[in-house]
């Protein structure tokens, strides 16, 4: 892939994200569950801008196609979502961890349109935004844990992470178009 910005970093063209070290303000969780809800269509825009041969395409060299990147954004929010609703009815929840690189690989990516992974993520976030807007300050300081980073995550944080991880694949899936 040619990328006419020489200094952009591939991987993490956004940069990567800083967590909070204290609870967040209802005005900072404001933006972040604004991104969540602008996310899927945000997706859906860039993968019409990119086109279907360009999905088919990495981002950068070794990284996943553009289909791969669609269909994990589906896959990890759909657990981030449930992580929210286990921190919520459980005492500091142990979240289970899984393979991202292994599930990319499973035969439904290469199998399913992504506009299938982009639905689900329209309703999926639906959900998710209107639980969030639901919150109290209290419950956003529950909290779970992450036993492949041996990591305790506020609600707070997890939001800001989880903000992160929809921009920074959007950032990848805007590179596609940028390709020559």
């Amino acid at each position: 892939m040619k990328n006419n910005l020489p200094d952009l970093d591939l991987q993490y063209p956004i940069g990567r994200p800083t967590l909070p070290d204290k609870p967040l303000t209802p005005a900072e969780r404001v933006v972040y569950i604004e991104q969540l809800a602008a996310l899927p269509a945000q997706l859906t825009a860039a993968a019409r801008q990119a086109g279907g041969v360009r999905l088919e395409n990495t981002y950068r060299p070794g990284g996943w196609t553009g289909r791969q990147v669609l269909h994990h954004v589906a896959d990890v929010h759909l657990n981030f979502y449930l992580r929210y609703r286990l921190a919520l009815t459980e005492d500091h929840p142990t979240i289970r961890p899984f393979d991202m690189n292994a599930w990319v690989e499973l035969p439904d990516v290469a199998a399913t349109p992504v506009t299938v992974s982009l639905a689900l993520l329209e309703a999926l976030h639906t959900r998710w935004v209107t639980l969030l807007w639901h919150l109290t300050d209290e419950k956003w300081q529950r909290t779970f844990h992450h036993p492949l980073y041996q990591q305790d995550y506020t609600l707070d944080q997890a939001l800001v992470q989880y903000s992160w991880h929809g921009r920074h694949h959007l950032a990848h899936i805007n590179l596609l178009s940028r390709a020559d």
